[in-house]
């Protein structure tokens, strides 16, 4: 089970990751330069709260936690790069966008089953 933990966080960070680059390559323009230094810090905020999450088990994103662990600043940053992001992941990570979809979907039927984390 562990393995599998640890498999399901670098995924989730691998996807916050290619998510928050979309986001500074459209939106800031940096091209294949990397990260601004605003979408790189928020890169690593998003990647070390993944590392530190104890619901990982349970959870598949953090958008259907019910805890919300980002200080209220990079939560709106975050939530930025979700929403620019999201809908044109499609065309630049299929696989990983379609995994994130299920996952997702299986997840709010859980949650609305009432099973907690």
């Amino acid at each position: 089970m562990k393995r599998n933990i640890n498999d399901k966080r670098e995924r989730e960070k691998r996807m916050v990751s290619q998510m928050i680059a979309l986001y500074c390559k459209k939106q800031h323009h940096t091209g294949k330069n990397g990260l601004c230094d605003e979408c790189k810090a928020l890169s690593e905020y998003a990647v070390m709260r993944s590392d530190k999450c104890p619901f990982m088990e349970t959870k598949t994103f953090c958008s259907n936690c019910k805890v919300h662990c980002y200080k209220p600043e990079m939560r709106e940053k975050i939530r930025r790069v979700m929403r620019f992001s999201g809908p044109r992941m499609i065309f630049h990570h299929p696989v990983a966008e379609m995994r994130h979809v299920i996952e997702t979907k299986k997840e709010k039927k859980r949650i609305e089953k009432g099973e907690q984390h």
